[in-house]
């Protein structure tokens, strides 16, 4: 075999960079300036944003930014340390049995995002006799913690709930010790819900017990912005989520359970033995903006508004849009360079949004997915749907 060096390696990785881009597929950034909000300013103009997990503006909200700046001035800026050594402050619990109360578990933990909350979840639980079942639309994060797992793994069609009662009788008949159904309570990518209420009924029926990821639900879905589990009306047994949506919009992920969950994550789950503990300041807006969600059925309100209003007039325009009840809407396009063509458009329109497309997205389902937030007025709503009837047209998205 013929030996290759650097020059090589860099030769070839540029050549897989110029076949994504031949393929429409190459993924550009651009720079904000200023706090992320319903208005964003980039390269010196003002953009609508309708790509933003901020469901309910609280990004750059006043009372999220002075806690912060209070923790700062009285707690430092970094903990420059895991906590089992000597990174742990009286915020990080405090933030924990916040959540573990606000969400209904008895306790939780902290990560440095959920991506790692749900990495290093299912290698601490679960050995080679148990069984994971995994819904088909999962996050990538819950995919690569359930890769890092030596359980048995089975895999169902999305919210398809006779697929998965069949891979619970083929888990039960193989063997399985425990049973964890893990899914995700909002499906990103196309603002589907799970089907809770019927996973949890399969899950009491085979002795299973129920994970859900709740990043895209957590402060604004069911009573009290409680989550997808409060929405369905249902318990489940452990919830993973972020402060990065919702709740501020920075960063952090969490765990929450039974007692005996998080203590056994605390010894074991690597992310959070082998990772910073949070900043002081993420941690003190993190307990504002749960204080701020309890009490937001205004924001709540107003954001399902939007949401209506916004998928109503997609809808009138021509669009093809996936089913939902969800804040998340995506505009269906199929072809990845025609989701693009349209993002550009839009942008020079003066409305900020994203094409999404493989591997986000499977192929020939590409889309921009756009986002509600409650922050967002009537005018800007009407702004926006003049901007997308005049690109869909302009790119061949509309007749």
């Amino acid at each position: 075999m013929a030996e290759f060096g650097k020059a090589e390696f860099l030769a070839h990785l540029g050549e897989v960079l110029a076949g994504i881009e031949a393929e429409g597929l190459l993924k550009r950034e651009r720079l904000i300036h200023g706090p992320q909000g319903a208005h964003v300013e980039v390269a010196g103009r003002k953009l609508l944003n309708l790509c933003a997990n901020n469901y309910l503006g609280l990004a750059d909200d006043p009372r999220l930014v002075a806690a912060a700046r209070t923790a700062m001035d009285g707690q430092g800026y970094g903990m420059a340390s895991v906590r089992f050594i000597c990174g742990t402050q009286d915020l990080h619990r405090k933030l924990e049995a916040r959540l573990a109360q606000f969400l209904g578990m008895e306790d939780s933990i902290l990560f440095a995002a959920c991506f790692d909350a749900n990495g290093g979840l299912f290698e601490p639980l679960l050995g080679p006799e148990d069984a994971v079942i995994s819904d088909s639309l999962n996050h990538a994060s819950i995919i690569d913690g359930i890769r890092l797992c030596k359980a048995k793994r089975y895999r169902y069609v999305n919210s398809d709930m006779a697929d998965l009662e069949a891979q619970l009788v083929q888990a039960r008949a193989d063997g399985a010790r425990f049973i964890l159904i893990a899914t995700d309570g909002v499906f990103s990518m196309d603002g589907y819900l799970a089907k809770l209420g019927e996973i949890k009924a399969l899950a009491d029926r085979y002795g299973a017990m129920v994970m859900v990821d709740d990043c895209h639900a957590t402060g604004f879905m069911g009573p009290q912005g409680r989550g997808t589990p409060a929405h369905a009306g249902v318990s489940v047994d452990i919830l993973t989520g972020t402060l990065g949506k919702a709740l501020g919009g920075a960063l952090g992920g969490y765990i929450a359970g039974p007692q005996a969950v998080i203590d056994l994550l605390r010894q074991r789950a690597r992310p959070y033995l082998f990772s910073n503990a949070l900043p002081p300041a993420v941690v003190a807006a993190g307990l504002a903006a749960l204080d701020i969600v309890e009490a937001a059925d205004d924001l709540r309100a107003q954001l399902f508004e939007n949401a209506r209003y916004w998928r109503a007039g997609l809808a009138d325009a021509g669009f093809r849009l996936l089913d939902g009840e969800h804040p998340i809407v995506p505009v269906m396009l199929g072809d990845a360079k025609l989701a693009q063509a349209m993002a550009a458009d839009l942008y020079e329109r003066g409305v900020y949004v994203a094409g999404f497309f493989f591997p986000v997205v499977p192929k020939g389902q590409a889309r921009i997915r756009t986002q509600m937030n409650a922050r967002l007025t009537r005018d800007d709503l009407d702004f926006a749907l003049d901007a997308f009837r005049a690109a869909g047209k302009a790119v061949g998205a509309l007749a």
